[in-house]
């Protein structure tokens, strides 16, 4: 089995930064995709930012040039450090990865979900 287990949400006020981790264990042979989803009561998940294994990465119009997604493949480990936060940014954000096990077949596993709340 596979776990992913977010962490670093908080309340913080505008203009403030957060630093959130996502660590996935388990019965993993290779990590593809990694990404970071946010999601407002009522609404989609929508993609904040993501990172392929070879290091490419995405992100969503609304974070460009605030937020910047990493990861370490040697611990399985992905992080957003999230600057110059707004009142928008708040919302669930939820850690996505997709894995391959040994015989290469993939999966998709989300965590558990870590608020952000940006206030003042």
């Amino acid at each position: 089995q596979v776990q992913v287990v977010e962490s670093g949400g908080g309340l913080v006020q505008p203009g403030g930064s957060l630093r959130l981790s996502c660590a996935a264990s388990g019965r993993i042979f290779s990590i593809d995709f990694m990404g970071w989803y946010q999601q407002d009561p009522g609404k989609e998940r929508e993609l904040v930012a993501a990172i392929t294994n070879g290091g490419s990465t995405n992100y969503a119009d609304s974070v460009k040039g605030r937020f910047t997604i990493s990861r370490d493949n040697a611990k399985n480990t992905m992080y957003l450090q999230m600057n110059n936060l707004k009142p928008d940014d708040t919302a669930v954000y939820y850690c996505k990865v997709v894995a391959k096990n040994s015989i290469g077949y993939s999966f998709q596993y989300w965590g558990q979900g870590t608020q952000v709340t940006v206030s003042s």
